[in-house]
């Protein structure tokens, strides 16, 4: 089981294989929602799940444009849902599994054009925070729904690192940053130790 980040960038097709466990998990979650549901509040300060699930959607094209070694912010820019939603993602998260999966992928430079101005990283790295991300937002969306979300044990374990990885400090604090300051969460483990490292109080809304 991984257990620290030099691990997991080092895994190669297991950082892959988790990192889709982990966004087919968010398209199930997803399913589950109706537009009728779009105006709820989430988990994510000042976002509806429209809001979420747009941002969502575009993270999943830009992560794969990136891996084309494509480096335009525009692409990163999301854009109004349409009629369907559900549809909308699964089309998204389908599309970056399947960039992700093509020869050669992980010898890739990532450009990150969002990441503090315009970086390029590996793509160990990169698939790496694009892991992380749908660990917490599937669960973002399930709170956003009343739901709840499971993941297992190893894909977890995967991730506290990259959780405990993200840098702390003022920038955290900003207006739009991707995490908020990391929350008490007395005894937790597993899922709501990731939450809390990166801003989430697990038992949101409380």
């Amino acid at each position: 089981m991984i257990s620290t980040y030099k691990e997991l960038l080092a895994s190669g097709p297991e950082l892959l294989a988790l990192d889709a466990r982990a966004v087919r998990t968010s398209i199930e979650v997803v399913t589950g929602l109706t537009s009728a549901d779009l105006g709820a509040t989430t988990p994510c300060a000042g976002w509806t799940l429209r809001d979420l699930l747009e941002h969502m959607i575009v993270q999943h094209y830009g992560f794969a444009a990136a891996a084309r070694g494509e480096n335009d912010l525009a692409l990163w820019k999301p854009q109004p849902l349409g009629d369907d939603p559900v549809g909308e993602y699964r089309t998204a998260a389908e599309h970056v599994l399947a960039t992700f999966a093509e020869p050669g992928v992980l010898e890739q430079e990532f450009p990150l054009p969002e990441i503090r101005g315009g970086i390029v990283v590996p793509a160990p790295l990169a698939i790496s925070f694009h892991f992380i991300d749908y660990i917490v937002h599937a669960w973002d969306v399930a709170r956003a729904l009343g739901k709840i979300v499971e993941f297992d044990a190893d894909l977890l374990s995967a991730g506290l690192p990259v959780a405990e990885a993200v840098p702390r400090g003022p920038e955290r604090e900003q207006p739009g940053a991707s995490f908020a300051p990391e929350v008490a969460a007395p005894e937790s483990s597993g899922l709501d130790r990731i939450l809390a490292v990166l801003g989430r109080s697990p038992g949101w809304p409380k």
